[in-house]
């Protein structure tokens, strides 16, 4: 080789080496698209499907394990369209690792809406420009201002004005999220006759909340990231619980929007854990309704697990009985009411006897006949003997509609020990509104219902019609509905109780309207309604002294559940089920 053709090599290389700094140099704050010129002011990109280079500083990186395999990114204050229409910010979703938080770069790639979520992905350059200024988060506030969507701040960041409200937490330990509101929301059928309305209202809570994410894509994260240390028996969130100095990136993943924090929220517990309702001083009867979240007791020797329903092994099984019977004890019954027992008859193994022997010595069940239908959970009563004794046999309406289907309800009259007057239960359990197999009028109606409200309007009317066919005493002052209604409170199958005469216990204490529903027992989806009630004859009414939910359970965490992850004591009653015990107290 010539000495000249030696000295043309070495400059070759020495200037590849240099080219890609120069390339740099060269590209950082030339030309390039706008990212609120991506955005656009619609919902969609318009330029979806094109390749463009934008820059911008990046504002929160999700290239980490398990994290969102991306940044943010988000113009400089000092770049923006000032167009309140138009987002500044988009998420780069990419495996390239140059960048990270707080510098500014430059990204070609193509533009794409994924699931609602405007992206830039295929990128084939990111270049670091070195290192940026943060974009001062901007200030927004839930409701949405006029109900409308916040797609104009999409991946920017942000800072949520004002406490929010946890209204839901069933994926807390499973994604890591919680749902917020800026105020708890109320099941509109709850407050509100069904119909439009009631849709309308419903729609407009689904619009006006936000999650509090995590930061990653992972399933059953672990440790479960809120509240601050370790979720626990004893640290705990609950609905209702308030968040504030919320700031982040305003994320929109799997149909919801959602803050993927930069730092930790301040949580207050704003919905503390109540104690059990002291007894009136009159009261001279107290019962107890509970949902029992299905207890199968398995073949009730120890084996048979997993059950059909609820525990999936004795150890289980144990746990749940155990913090149900704490539940059920802890506010000093006479009688209990059940729902979602397993239906397996009265004989030495079966459920009900477990959880009689379970309750304590003084505890006894009310054997109904066989006719208990052919569902997998009954309705059942158990009582205090040395404080109560039945008079006269249990009954159970059996007939149509609950001939092939259905939870047949039970009834019995009680009359308290050295007393003479008396009072007749009736434990109902109507249909749930899951639209599993409905057909005809029991598809949803879209009046706020849900499924099969053609079959709890039916089951209704059978049970007020068949409540006049049974014996009648001349001791009774009244009877007592009470169970787990399926319904809201302003549903059908309530409408038909109320002109039958029966009066909401808990509503002649507790009040409800759109503004707060005190005294609920259940909740659904970031809502919270009444399922379960005590509704009683007006010859009650002037007997009645004291009808409350105790908030147990639909507030608790599902996590805390006796089939969570998070280990609490049998001895507790949080969580214990899914639905709050009522509890309602008569001096007969």
């Amino acid at each position: 080789m010539t000495l000249r053709a030696s000295i043309q090599k070495l400059f070759a290389a020495a200037f590849s080496l240099w080219l890609p700094v120069i390339a740099a140099a060269e590209g950082c704050g030339a030309s390039a698209t706008a990212v609120s010129g991506v955005q656009g002011e619609g919902a969609h990109s318009p330029l979806a499907g094109q390749s463009v280079t934008v820059e911008g500083v990046i504002t929160m990186d999700a290239r980490h394990k398990d994290g969102f395999r991306g940044f943010y990114l988000q113009q400089a204050d000092d770049e923006t369209d000032n167009n309140p229409k138009t987002s500044e910010a988009l998420f780069v979703y990419t495996g390239r690792s140059a960048g990270s938080q707080g510098q500014r770069v430059r990204v070609s790639g193509r533009v794409k809406e994924f699931h609602g979520l405007t992206e830039l992905t295929d990128v084939d350059t990111l270049l670091v420009c070195g290192p940026g200024h943060m974009p001062e988060p901007v200030s927004v506030r839930l409701p949405w201002p006029d109900g409308q969507s916040p797609e104009h701040f999409e991946n920017m960041l942000v800072t949520i004005s004002g406490n929010l409200t946890v209204i839901d937490h069933y994926n807390l330990a499973r994604y890591g999220e919680l749902t917020l509101a800026a105020t708890d929301q109320i099941i509109p059928t709850e407050i509100m006759d069904p119909g439009p309305p009631a849709q309308a209202l419903f729609h407009s809570q689904q619009r006006n909340r936000v999650l509090l994410d995590d930061g990653k894509g992972e399933r059953d994260p672990r440790p479960v990231p809120w509240p601050a240390g370790t979720l626990s028996a004893d640290n705990t969130i609950r609905a209702g619980d308030r968040v504030n100095q919320l700031s982040g990136i305003l994320d929109f993943r799997f149909d919801a929007w959602r803050i993927q924090p930069l730092s930790p929220p301040v949580f207050q517990i704003a919905n503390p854990r109540p104690d059990a309702p002291p007894r009136p001083e009159s009261a001279m009867l107290r019962i107890v309704t509970l949902n029992l979240g299905n207890l199968f007791n398995g073949d009730g020797r120890g084996g048979g697990f997993p059950a059909p329903r609820g525990a999936k092994s004795a150890r289980q099984f144990e746990q749940q009985l155990s913090r149900l019977v704490t539940a059920m004890k802890a506010p000093d019954p006479d009688i209990i009411a059940v729902t979602e027992l397993e239906n397996d008859g009265y004989g030495r193994h079966s459920a009900i006897v477990d959880l009689t022997n379970a309750l304590g010595e003084h505890w006894r069940y009310v054997e109904a006949d066989n006719k208990a239908g052919s569902d997998a959970i009954r309705t059942d009563l158990l009582y205090r003997s040395d404080r109560v004794t039945p008079q006269g046999g249990a009954h159970r309406l059996s007939s149509a509609p609950f001939s092939h289907r259905g939870r047949p309800p039970v009834a019995q009259v009680f009359r308290l020990a050295n007393e003479d007057r008396a009072l007749r239960i009736i434990v109902p359990h109507l249909k749930s509104k899951a639209c599993r197999g409905a057909k005809g009028p029991d598809r949803d109606q879209n009046d706020g219902q849900g499924c099969y409200s053609h079959s709890r309007e039916e089951a209704t009317r059978a049970i007020l019609h068949w409540i006049e066919s049974l014996p009648q005493y001349g001791n009774l002052a009244g009877t007592l509905i009470t169970g787990d209604m399926n319904s809201y409170a302003r549903e059908t199958p309530l409408r038909l109780m109320a002109e039958a005469g029966y009066i909401n216990a808990v509503r002649q204490f507790q009040n409800c309207d759109q503004t707060a529903c005190n005294q609920t027992s259940y909740r659904y989806r970031g809502r919270s309604g009444t399922l379960d009630y005590s509704l009683i004859s007006e010859g009650l009414a002037r007997r009645l002294v004291g009808a409350t939910a105790w908030s147990i359970n639909a507030d608790e965490p599902r996590a805390l559940g006796y089939k969570g992850p998070v280990p609490v004591a049998a001895d507790q009653p949080w969580r214990s089920s899914d639905h709050n015990p009522v509890i309602t107290d008569f001096a007969l």
